[in-house]
């Protein structure tokens, strides 16, 4: 991989952090509250000054991840999750008109699997799936070594295939326990690490359906390595198991033997991924 001076951006549910990232490393990093506003200029205007304190001369791009759908060609993001009054933003326009930098966006999934490509575990793979088992079921794709969006930046929502009563979101992340279990994960995770044995059972279950979604993603995809993030992959020991079970009658054996399923643990992978926009568009080096 080249070395590139490149600013990440996560536009996450409740704050919006802005890193520079030299050399493979984060060398500074910012982050506020995201300003809930009308005017959806208010937010721009935050994330121009965010940018303002960590941009240099050397900075040779910017990316930007959005739980959002994205129009990756035009830069412009649609409808974004708990900002209401973002609906449709020209924001690569907006940006480049600023600070005359090529900018790159897509969405949150799509940056956590390349966060991992460019920087985590998945290096050493071309073909790669990321799992998000966070408030929701995200997914991202990484084919032939390279970011896969799809015509619509929809490519690889295993989360909104129909599955028992609903869709595998409903069964494979937080919203398991809140719909199902009447119960928080945060909660459910607090007495399964203390051993209570209702909270253990519910770990069991979950691993079932997150090894059904898994077996979903390799008859789609064939990938050589999965990789779990969200704040429910936290707890992959208590559902490790019960997923390797439920995947244990999957058509084609030998797929199995060569796959490799693991946990995130690459630090502030999704100003990274941001970041690795620009690397996947194989910016030259300034």
């Amino acid at each position: 991989m080249d070395t590139k001076s490149l600013i990440g951006i996560d536009l996450g549910a409740t704050n919006v952090r802005v890193a520079r990232v030299i050399n493979q490393e984060i060398e500074a990093i910012s982050s506020q509250p995201i300003v809930q506003a009308e005017n959806y200029n208010e937010l721009i205007d935050q994330i121009v000054s965010l940018i303002e304190e960590q941009i240099s001369p050397e900075i040779s791009a910017i990316g930007i991840g959005v739980p959002s759908v994205v129009d990756v060609e035009k830069g412009i993001v649609y409808d974004v999750q708990n900002i209401p009054s973002w609906k449709a933003v020209p924001l690569k326009d907006i940006l480049e008109e600023k600070f005359n930098k090529p900018v790159f966006i897509n969405n949150d999934a799509n940056c956590f699997v390349l966060g991992e490509k460019y920087f985590g575990k998945a290096q050493a793979y071309s073909s790669v799936v990321g799992l998000i088992l966070g408030t929701g079921f995200g997914s991202g794709l990484i084919i032939n070594g390279r970011l896969f969006s799809g015509a619509n930046c929809g490519a690889g929502e295993v989360g909104m295939l129909p599955y028992k009563d609903s869709i595998f979101e409903h069964y494979c992340c937080g919203q398991f326990f809140d719909i199902h279990k009447n119960n928080s994960g945060v909660e459910t995770y607090k007495n399964a690490l203390l051993g209570n044995p209702e909270a253990l059972q519910d770990y069991i279950e979950f691993g079932t359906h997150v090894g059904n979604a898994i077996k979903a993603v390799v008859y789609a995809y064939d990938p050589e390595f999965i990789v779990l993030g969200g704040s429910a992959s936290k707890a992959f020991p208590l559902f490790e198991k019960s997923m390797l079970e439920a995947m244990a009658d999957f058509a084609y054996p030998k797929s199995l033997e060569k796959l490799i399923i693991s946990v995130s643990e690459l630090d502030q992978v999704a100003v990274l991924g941001a970041a690795a926009l620009a690397l996947d568009q194989q910016i030259p080096t300034k």
